[in-house]
């Protein structure tokens, strides 16, 4: 458009950001929406990343978290290197994401109902579960059975163990597995929840051991995933395998509950199981 003074105004573009496709619908939604809707589509329900902090403010009751462990930082033992140093990545992991590792673990209230609770966060090397995470879900499993508080552990890890630690991030699924046995023992109460993704070693451990097993629609749970199981043994999956509702039908879970709704289904367990 030329303006009165001959100058050409620059013509406005739309702002990065503003707008987001569904993956699933494609339709077209206005980015503030979906935040607003916990990282929902409006349109189908398609459950979007939220990171461990957002995740955490959408269940507890506001202002209640007492943030566990802030001082267990990774190191990288083996000095392990391979397009990058790891200890290179793990400092632009913490950059991106302002996490320690790929944890946030406290205690709070849901509902005025006291609780542990740890979440992981996919955005920080896939949610890997190395010596820290392991670490971290031992301690609050611990402190949970001396407070005799239930635990809730919500699970979204892409990357399952952290193969730069090794045996040393392979040896923390049993860890925490026996952390859960003593929990179990001592009459405590563990809730998982399996969110999109939830793989690998995670899956094949902790995330799978819940009493109570609740998963978020459509969320990709196992241990290979169908990209790694064609690329092996050339096996072509049933239509929907891995998936939440795949799961509940064959028994791997037991109910698949709306990020919108997990907040009250987990209240409603407490007081079903009268914690």
């Amino acid at each position: 458009m030329v303006m009165g003074t001959g100058q050409r105004r620059t013509k406005r573009g739309v702002p990065e950001g503003l707008w987001m496709s569904c993956p699933d619908c494609k339709a077209t939604l206005y980015t503030k929406d979906v935040e607003q809707a916990q990282n929902v589509c409006p349109q189908c329900g398609h459950h979007f990343y939220i990171s461990a902090r957002r995740r955490l403010d959408s269940l507890l009751d506001q202002g209640s978290l007492e943030e566990w462990f802030t001082d267990v930082r990774p190191k990288d033992p083996l000095e392990f290197v391979d397009r990058k140093a790891y200890k290179d990545r793990l400092r632009a992991e913490q950059k991106k994401t302002d996490l320690n590792d790929a944890i946030v673990c406290g205690r709070g209230f849901i509902r005025g109902r006291p609780l542990a609770v740890c979440v992981t966060d996919s955005a920080f090397s896939m949610g890997s579960m190395g010596s820290v995470v392991g670490e971290m879900l031992v301690r609050s499993i611990e402190r949970a059975i001396d407070l005799s508080l239930p635990i809730v552990i919500v699970s979204a890890s892409g990357g399952g163990a952290r193969m730069q630690e090794g045996i040393l991030s392979l040896m923390q699924m049993a860890k925490v597995s026996a952390a859960l046995g003593r929990l179990s023992r001592a009459g405590g109460l563990y809730i998982s929840v399996l969110t999109n993704p939830t793989m690998g070693g995670v899956a094949a451990s902790f995330a799978s051991l819940g009493d109570i097993c609740l998963a978020e629609p459509r969320a990709l749970i196992g241990f290979a995933g169908p990209r790694t199981i064609w690329a092996t043994v050339r096996i072509e999956l049933p239509k929907g395998f891995q998936t939440s509702e795949f799961l509940l039908e064959h028994g791997f879970v037991d109910r698949i509950v709306s990020r919108h709704d997990m907040r009250g289904e987990i209240s409603r367990i407490f007081d079903y199981c009268g914690k």
